[in-house]
């Protein structure tokens, strides 16, 4: 990631371009279909300098270092997976997927454990309102 930050000008500058998906003072997400578009004019000789002046966006401002990492992220995702590797899939993505399905003994002791869980919480909650009775009639 840049050492860069956006100014709110800069900001306000990038989100009225219509490749940008959103932008922070820290980052830009550009549309998948800016990352397409990009691909495909980089495979006729364009350069990721030329591409992102041709598409509106000012390099004074995103910077030549975070042009040519993202022309490199976008081509080495797109030589890996295809079309389907330039989709921002973060929304998608949540937690670490499992590798393998659960038997019913592991099944069992997990509820086993919540369960455990559960009970020593409510113990607590038990605890909490009767000392805080206690202080009341005090």
């Amino acid at each position: 990631m840049s050492k860069k930050l956006f100014t709110e000008k800069e900001i306000k500058t990038l989100s009225k371009n219509p490749y940008v998906k959103s932008v922070t003072s820290k980052g830009i997400t550009y549309t998948d279909e800016f990352k397409k578009l990009f691909i495909a004019k980089n495979k006729k000789g364009r350069t990721p300098r030329e591409i992102f002046d041709e598409c509106g966006f000012d390099e004074e401002i995103i910077g030549i270092s975070r042009i040519q990492s993202s022309g490199k992220r976008w081509r080495e995702a797109y030589r890996k997976n295809g079309v389907l590797g330039l989709q921002d899939t973060r929304s998608e993505n949540i937690g670490r997927p499992r590798e393998r399905e659960l038997s019913i003994e592991e099944k069992y002791a997990r509820l086993e454990a919540e369960n455990n869980l559960l009970k020593a919480e409510n113990e607590l909650l038990k605890k909490i309102r009767f000392a805080e009775r206690g202080m009341k009639k005090k």
